[in-house]
């Protein structure tokens, strides 16, 4: 494109036969040719335009003079590297010479001018600004393909960043149908098979008059059924959180809290607990999956306390900063709402901090401890779904803590 837009000149002279004459000289060169009749009409012209590859100017002109022009043209930021020829007839004095190149002039020539000598002198510079503009040029294009290999590779990262995510994600819901799938082929099957055994003797042998052996079965199939549905029950919920449509409010966790105690008030007193909450303003949440995930804590303390010890259940919550909350996993500028969940029940060993957030993961036989094992898996995908974190600090007979993060 640049080869075949022609290379301009600027042609200054007060006299017409002499723009005529320099345009004679250098026709069929490939230049375009735009004129001023005096230093003023140069000025404007430049004024519109800085792309001339150069400057043929009279020195003897009225009002402005070619010095004049020139150091007014050297001036301009833009205009400055344009080079001057100076046209005169008048090269008697070393002071006058010296006066040209001072107000910024390249070259000079006498009149009458030697075609072959302008013709030379202008292709010289002419070739100087084509390659110069080859160069602005190229420069232009690097630049243009840098910024697009900047942006593809972001666009790169993002999507790797993206397909990772997926990848974790689909990890994870691998692990849940593999969950899915013990607990369908094993766990389910269990209190199926009692339901279907007993229930077969009944109805073989015992089904008109039950004996006491016969009332002892159907205690035990009324068991397994409990633990089946306490076991479908967790299941629902577990599904449940898996949610598309996530609509955050802000909401008082006192008023979540005083909720879930009266939801559980009869398990809450048969344990003599005692619930006491220092919550510090209102959070972005989704009530209803979080009023779940109290009732999952509050249900596992109240599971999980000392048989000879009152149980003390302490909830707490403060706004701050990634960096004010001093966890490495929270990004510094973020601002989050951190929940601690304190109880003074039978904790656990510490090398089981993430254990006990698995489906399915107990860390007490059910003979010991009722249960099925999937309430504080349920509580970490309710934080899940709330981008947040928690984490979960015991010592064996001195209780555990847990600690939630959920991004405002």
């Amino acid at each position: 494109m640049m080869e075949k837009a022609p290379v301009k000149i600027l042609l200054v002279d007060d006299k017409k036969e002499n723009l005529l004459s320099l345009q004679v000289i250098l026709a069929n060169l490939g230049y375009q040719f735009v004129e001023a009749t005096s230093g003023k009409d140069a000025l404007r012209i430049l004024l519109k335009s800085q792309d001339f590859a150069i400057i043929l100017m009279d020195v003897q002109m009225p009002l402005m003079d070619g010095f004049e022009t020139a150091e007014l043209i050297r001036q301009s930021e833009k205009l400055k590297h344009v080079p001057i020829i100076f046209l005169t007839a008048n090269m008697n004095t070393s002071d006058y010479i010296f006066k040209g190149y001072q107000s910024g002039a390249v070259d000079y020539m006498i009149k009458p001018l030697s075609s072959e000598i302008l013709k030379a002198k202008v292709m010289v510079f002419t070739d100087l600004y084509k390659k110069t503009r080859e160069l602005q040029l190229k420069e232009e294009e690097t630049n243009a393909l840098n910024a697009k290999i900047t942006k593809a590779n972001e666009d790169l990262a993002a999507q790797y960043l993206a397909i990772e995510k997926y990848a974790n994600e689909l990890k994870r819901k691998n692990t849940e149908l593999d969950a899915f799938t013990h607990i369908s082929s094993h766990d389910l099957q269990e209190p199926l098979r009692k339901i279907q055994t007993f229930s077969n003797i009944i109805l073989s042998k015992e089904y008109e008059n039950l004996s006491p052996d016969g009332r002892l079965k159907f205690d035990r199939i009324l068991y397994a059924t409990n633990r089946m549905r306490e076991l479908i029950n967790d299941l629902l919920a577990f599904s449940r959180t898996n949610i598309i449509d996530r609509i955050y409010e802000n909401t008082d966790l006192d008023t979540i809290i005083d909720n879930v105690k009266e939801a559980l008030r009869e398990n809450i007193k048969e344990k003599n607990a005692v619930i006491s909450t220092d919550m510090h303003g209102k959070v972005n949440i989704i009530p209803f999956l979080f009023i779940q995930l109290l009732e999952n804590l509050i249900n596992n303390s109240l599971k999980f306390s000392q048989k000879e010890v009152p149980l003390q259940i302490k909830i707490k919550s403060r706004i701050g900063t990634g960096k004010d909350l001093h966890n490495d996993k929270l990004i510094p500028l973020e601002t989050y709402c951190h929940i601690t969940f304190e109880d003074n029940g039978i904790g656990f060993e510490p090398e089981h901090s993430e254990k006990i957030f698995g489906v399915f993961q107990r860390l007490h036989s059910r003979d010991v401890y009722d249960g099925t094992g999937i309430g504080l898996a349920i509580v970490k995908k309710i934080v899940d779904n709330h981008n947040g974190i928690i984490s979960a600090t015991a010592q064996p007979m001195k209780g555990a803590t847990f600690h939630i993060y959920i991004p405002q």
